[in-house]
């Protein structure tokens, strides 16, 4: 018997080993590669879905909403924030907030991405695919920080304001949340952006806005949107490419991608119609801009939500953003009268952190509705801490670094144009260009 199975023994292992030799030199992919097709597949998607939410969804969302002098200087910025931002990325952005082992900066590791391979593989994925995949958050997150100070910034300072604004606040930030820092490791859940998105670049408008003041004439009825039909190809733009945005942060081609769609299209028709029925009954009329606008808080608000929430959850998500980030926009106007010239903090800013805080009541099946599946291991009310010590860590942040941005920035160039310069417009005095030409 023990020689029969020593005899075996030697057998199996001979074969173990001529099998796994025929197998190496057959397919040496199966052994030596992590990464997977589909999972590359929608990723490749997704990264185009959210530059598509830049250029041209919110160039036109927020061109639309500016008046007629002054739609060809939105254009120009989002479209010189998305070449900026992403120079910045490859030099050092990558390697501060997604490499090192920094508690709120990352490391130098990755500068100019110098030791990226063809074949590195980050995950299921190809390590270059998840760099421009974030390479394209990091793009739109300045670009949504415009509509503050739209209609009276100048352009070189508001590239200056970009490169500093990038480098201390949304590294950081991603860093922090993202990149295995801080909020990482105390537990912080924001799947797609709440806090690194629109938290940052919400509270960093509200900064600018106040900093640079109001526009002439404001608050007035000279101060409306020029072109209607342009805001709502911007926003249906929007909507579409927050599926790669929301899905596409899943990072695998997987069912927490298809629930994030999934949630993420409820809360944006929800707070969509929230948005203007409220208006409805408040002013007689529903108007397009705020049916549009109502859509993006819906978006906004389900963005950190929508990887542990369901679609009960994304309901009541939906409608507390249409509702909640409404009665923001009439207060930072009304109340405070500041300027936000398109809403960036009541909209992002607010709904952001709203859902935030409200994924630790709907996000775990034991918490309000049960909506959701068990992504966190604390209770309701701990993780609801957590998330509470993550919202005041990220808008600290982004307020002082943003002031501090824009005084550094005020010391190389003024921040604000003339007043003559207000009156005649951006697209002249800055571009030397105009946006419709007239007969």
């Amino acid at each position: 018997m023990k020689q029969f199975n020593f005899t075996g023994a030697k057998t199996m292992k001979s074969f173990n080993i001529f099998a796994l030799a025929i197998l190496t030199c057959a397919s040496p992919s199966l052994l030596a590669s992590e990464i997977n097709a589909g999972d590359t597949a929608w990723i490749l998607t997704a990264t185009a879905l959210v530059l598509f939410m830049t250029l041209p969804g919110l160039a036109l969302f927020y061109g639309g909403l500016v008046r007629t002098q002054n739609v060809l200087s939105v254009l120009m910025q989002c479209f010189a924030i998305c070449c900026i931002v992403s120079v910045l990325w490859v030099v050092y952005g990558y390697s501060l907030a997604f490499t090192g082992n920094g508690s709120i900066i990352g490391g130098t590791d990755a500068l100019f991405l110098s030791n990226l391979t063809r074949d590195a593989a980050s995950g299921t994925l190809p390590e270059s695919l998840f760099i421009v995949f974030q390479m394209t958050f990091a793009v739109i997150t300045p670009a949504l920080v415009v509509g503050a100070f739209a209609e009276r910034m100048r352009f070189s300072a508001m590239c200056i304001f970009t490169v500093l604004w990038v480098t201390l606040v949304y590294l950081p930030a991603c860093h922090m949340v993202w990149g295995g820092g801080y909020l990482s490791n105390l537990g912080v859940i924001d799947f797609a952006g709440g806090l690194v998105v629109h938290a940052t670049c919400g509270v960093g408008a509200l900064v600018a806005a106040i900093m640079l003041g109001p526009r002439k004439g404001f608050p007035g009825s000279a101060l409306v949107p020029h072109n209607r039909p342009m805001v709502v190809m911007g926003a249906a733009m929007l909507w579409v490419g927050w599926f790669g945005f929301n899905g596409g942060s899943a990072v695998a081609a997987d069912s927490n991608a298809a629930m994030a769609i999934l949630v993420t299209h409820i809360s944006a028709a929800v707070g969509a119609l929230t948005w203007m029925s409220v208006e409805w009954i408040k002013t007689g009329k529903p108007t397009v801009i705020g049916i549009a606008t109502g859509m993006v808080a819906g978006l906004a608000t389900i963005t950190p939500a929508s990887g542990t929430v369901g679609p009960q959850g994304a309901l009541l998500i939906g409608f507390s953003a249409g509702l909640v980030c409404f009665y923001a926009t009439q207060i930072i106007k009304g109340y405070f009268k500041i300027d936000d010239s398109l809403d960036v903090f009541p909209v992002h800013g607010v709904g952001g952190i709203l859902g935030i805080l409200m994924l630790a009541f709907i996000g775990k099946p034991d918490g309000f509705l049960g909506a959701g599946s068990s992504g966190f291991d604390p209770s309701v009310l701990e993780q609801f801490m957590i998330q509470l010590q993550g919202v005041v860590v990220i808008c600290l942040w982004t307020f002082i670094f943003s002031w501090l941005a824009l005084k550094v920035t005020g010391l190389i160039t003024p921040l604000r144009i003339d007043e003559q310069s207000e009156f005649e417009g951006l697209d002249i005095t800055e571009h030397n260009e105009t946006g419709y030409h007239t007969s």
